[in-house]
């Protein structure tokens, strides 16, 4: 048995180079463009045209010796525009664009749904699982427990299917991750984010999640959807306020960790690291049949949002996790 809990594991894809589907995307999100020349390089010139000023910014930072994950490229595209998609095609050098997401069917190894918003992602994701392809899903895997139930079962059922922020990898938590021990026991947190928490929430609470772990019970929103402050309870006795504002783009990242013994502040400054670590996580994954980490703390990750956004409709109650159902005996 692997430390997820799996037994019998096997790779899940044996080409020497895996072929991967990038599909979708939606407005204010731009990963087609960067995840894509992760894998493949990129044209300078095209990249420069990219909507996201950000995305060419710190992709021309990075050597381009080491900027590509190896033994994995990207060879197919669709997007929700398909304007998109030949923009995206000659900036990430993809070679095939298709007209339907189905059409990649029997042409790749494995599919990434590059788009943010939850409530789509279990149909956008049902054609491929369906047929067996590993699918990784961007951040959240989802925002309401009907989809939950739907994912819970397709993981159950053995479909190869994963979901993470990139915050999981943030280079700048490593060190809590690895250990909080002197800072003592951990009594208060907090993490920042801007945009919604539909969309950006996760990228909070997945980088808290793994310094704290298992074990967060309850959720409080007393917020509103431009200004949600959610309260969060975990058994060990700690509290974890998370903020998403809207507007608040100059505070992405920045955690607080407040012990018995001591504290420590750390901001994430680093999305190019982040993305290709939680890509490479994805390739790994492929290759080994292993899971980087349990489906479970996606199940209890997307308990959080579903709880936050819950509490924040019912007036700011207290939204306990063991309230929302995944369909599991």
């Amino acid at each position: 048995m692997t430390a997820s809990g799996e037994m019998n594991v096997r790779p899940l894809v044996t080409r020497d180079e895996i072929r991967i589907a990038m599909i979708g995307m939606v407005d204010g999100n731009g990963h087609p463009y960067s995840w894509s020349a992760i894998f493949n390089g990129y044209d300078p010139e095209e990249m420069a045209k990219c909507p996201y000023p950000a995305i060419p910014k710190y992709l021309n930072k990075q050597p381009k010796d080491t900027l590509q994950i190896q033994g994995a490229r990207v060879t197919h595209i669709w997007t929700d525009d398909p304007a998109d998609a030949r923009r995206v095609s000659k900036a990430s050098l993809v070679p095939h664009i298709v007209d339907r997401p189905e059409d990649v069917i029997g042409q790749v190894d494995a599919v990434i749904v590059a788009t943010d918003i939850g409530y789509e992602h279990a149909e956008r994701c049902r054609p491929f699982v369906e047929e067996g392809l590993p699918v990784f899903v961007d951040k959240p895997l989802t925002d309401n427990e009907r989809d939950l139930q739907t994912f819970c079962r397709w993981v159950a059922e053995g479909k190869p299917l994963l979901s993470s922020s990139s915050m999981r990898y943030c280079k700048e938590y490593a060190p809590y991750r690895m250990s909080t021990h002197n800072l003592g026991q951990i009594r208060f947190a907090s993490i920042t984010s801007p945009k919604s928490w539909e969309r950006y929430g996760i990228h909070a609470l997945e980088g808290i999640y793994p310094i704290l772990g298992p074990g967060f019970v309850s959720a409080r929103n007393t917020g509103t959807p431009e200004r949600n402050v959610v309260h969060l309870k975990h058994e060990s006795g700690a509290d974890v306020v998370v903020a998403v504002v809207s507007d608040m783009y100059g505070s992405f990242g920045v955690l607080q960790l407040c012990g018995t013994e001591d504290h420590a502040v750390a901001v994430s400054a680093d999305s190019f690291y982040s993305f290709k670590a939680q890509l490479q996580s994805f390739v790994d994954y492929l290759r080994t049949g292993v899971r980087p980490f349990p489906f479970s703390e996606t199940v209890e990750l997307m308990k959080l949002v579903i709880a936050g956004i819950r509490s924040r409709d019912e007036g700011g109650r207290e939204v306990f996790l063991d309230e929302i159902k995944t369909g599991e005996a």
